[in-house]
């Protein structure tokens, strides 16, 4: 007989971006902390298939797992904390859902009945739910979007009905909520949270963790008003006060006994939370002192999420190091007329991207990077724009770029695979893992201690192989390649403090705890190099020892 599977469910009420998905992935590792086995899946409101399309200046980064899905930037958060790659039924959309359902209708597999919200589009939410949890201990599932959404109605519903399926006593539903503090009367103000459990009930979902976001301290009138009118055990209520980082929510919610009370509302064995290894985490993320400034050469610049991974896999490599990171972001586009701005930072990171718009400032960056050797790290986009950036200034060909942005260059140094032109959009790229042959005795080599690599791709163009030997010649060294040795996974530089690039996204396998070999190595470099200082308002290429 299988094991039951015990389920929660986080949702969020008063206002978006609260940080269901931290407070998912928080409750994920302090179960996985006590030994259990734990599935995390989102399901979102939008009516797009996956996050593929979706623009990154609104919804943030697109995240890849390792099964190549297209995924919202919170199974990021979820992977980061439990440590453990997710996949394809780890982030469904609504639009996914409907698909399926339209499907099974032109298939005549509802036999000629209604099609309906209910039973049809909740049940297949359901079956969703109810894959994904196979074989595991605890599946805990982020519904997306605020209570009371028009567009979250059946999937609310959904897990409303997934009590009666699997038992009340292997369901927990935990809310996210925000307490304002009202300055003028200098009191916490609990009417919308409690207005947002409210909103639960009138649908039959009771709270059972009540998980409480404040700017401030929560205080002994707040707890009593949201116990009393949430009908939540003071126990059950979590304060989740702003920190200086993510990570030590896990240890404030365990801190606050919330595995204890996670464990004896669903009977799972209480066993002792080992987070000792997260705690110094933690302890390492305060303590730092010293500060590694390193440049984010982006092209969207108005929501810093869109390169979330990013940001994260740096800051982790840094804490490694015992550095804070200092992330100073650069718009691209302005490096087209003025490289002034790399002159303040200490290494230069190129991430990936689509479209025209900021590539030659990227590749102008790259260029500043070369000649005054600044580390540099370029990713999925950073590395075309590399070797875009070397075809031209060393090897001599003048123009050369990407079909991608210039169909007509005369030397198309990255182009598109042969058989993936005139297909939709999104049905043409590489995504997910993919294993590559890193070349002996290259830097590649030295920085991972192997000879073969597994790293997440998410890209549509590749290095176009017709110029490998022109390339090679001038001093590009190919420094991995795919195991058939078709296509170029890595280049790297050498004579050069750092200078390596991938076509892969290693920012999606860091962790805080145990970041990126290439992060890693990047950051060490910046530290070494970082007695190298610019000469002051100087526009030129050219950098002096101070």
């Amino acid at each position: 007989m299988s094991k039951q599977t015990k389920y929660i469910f986080v949702t969020g009420g008063v206002m978006s971006g609260l940080g269901k998905g931290i407070t998912a992935a928080s409750l994920g590792k302090i179960l996985t902390a006590r030994g259990f086995s734990v599935n995390i899946q989102k399901l979102d409101q939008y009516l797009n298939f996956d996050a593929g399309t979706l623009n990154p200046a609104e919804h943030g980064e697109v995240y890849v797992t390792a099964d190549g899905a297209e995924t919202d930037l919170d199974l990021g958060h979820y992977e980061r904390f439990i440590d453990r790659e997710l996949d394809q039924s780890s982030s469904v959309m609504t639009g996914r859902i409907l698909r399926q359902i339209l499907d099974d209708e032109r298939a005549g597999k509802y036999l000629g009945k209604t099609v309906q919200i209910i039973p049809h589009v909740t049940g297949e939410i359901q079956r969703h739910i109810l894959e994904a949890s196979h074989g595991f201990d605890v599946q805990i599932t982020e519904i997306g979007g605020t209570v009371g959404d028009y567009e979250g109605l059946a999937l609310v519903e959904a897990v409303r009905q997934l009590r009666q399926k699997v038992g009340a006593e292997n369901v927990m539903y935990a809310h996210v909520v925000f307490v304002p503090y009202l300055g003028t009367s200098k009191e916490m103000k609990t009417k919308p949270a409690q207005n947002s459990v409210r909103g639960l009930r009138e649908v039959g979902i009771q709270v059972d963790l009540l998980c409480v976001r404040s700017d401030n301290p929560l205080n002994e009138d707040a707890y009593e008003k949201l116990s009393l009118y949430c009908d939540v055990d003071p126990n059950a209520i979590v304060a989740l006060p702003t920190v200086k980082t993510v990570y030590q929510v896990p240890l404030s919610m365990e801190q606050q006994g919330i595995g204890k009370v996670v464990c004896q509302r669903l009977g799972l064995v209480q066993r002792a939370a080992e987070l000792e290894n997260w705690s110094a985490l933690v302890d390492s993320i305060l303590r730092s002192k010293k500060i590694a400034r390193i440049g984010l050469v982006a092209k969207y610049l108005s929501n810093e999420d869109t390169y979330k991974s990013v940001c994260e896999a740096i800051h982790a490599a840094g804490w490694y190091h015992s550095r804070n990171t200092e992330i100073v972001w650069i718009d691209a586009e302005e490096l087209e007329a003025d490289v002034s701005a790399l002159q303040t930072v200490e290494g230069i990171v190129v991430p990936g991207g689509f479209g025209k718009r900021g590539v030659e400032g990227k590749i102008k960056a790259i260029e500043y990077a070369r000649l005054n050797n600044l580390p540099f790290l370029g990713l999925c986009l950073g590395m075309q724009a590399a070797v875009i950036e070397f075809a031209r200034n060393v090897a001599g060909l003048e123009g050369a770029h990407s079909t991608e942005f210039n169909p007509d260059t005369q030397y198309p140094v990255i182009d598109i695979l042969p058989g993936q032109s005139g297909k939709n959009m999104g049905g043409t790229m590489r995504l997910g893992n993919y294993t590559a042959q890193v070349r002996p005795d290259s830097r590649t080599e030295q920085i991972y201690g192997v000879k073969k690599i597994t790293e997440r791709h998410r890209h549509r163009y590749e290095f176009n192989n017709e110029y490998a030997k022109k390339l090679s010649d001038a001093g590009l060294i190919f420094a991995a390649k795919s195991a058939d040795n078709s296509l170029v996974e890595m280049i790297e530089l050498d004579k050069h403090p750092f200078f390596v690039a991938s076509q892969f996204h290693p920012e999606f396998l860091s962790r805080p705890n145990r970041p990126h070999p290439l992060f890693r190595e990047f950051i060490g470099a910046t530290i070494k190099n970082a007695s190298y200082k610019p000469t002051a308002n100087c526009k030129s290429n050219k950098r002096v020892l101070s």
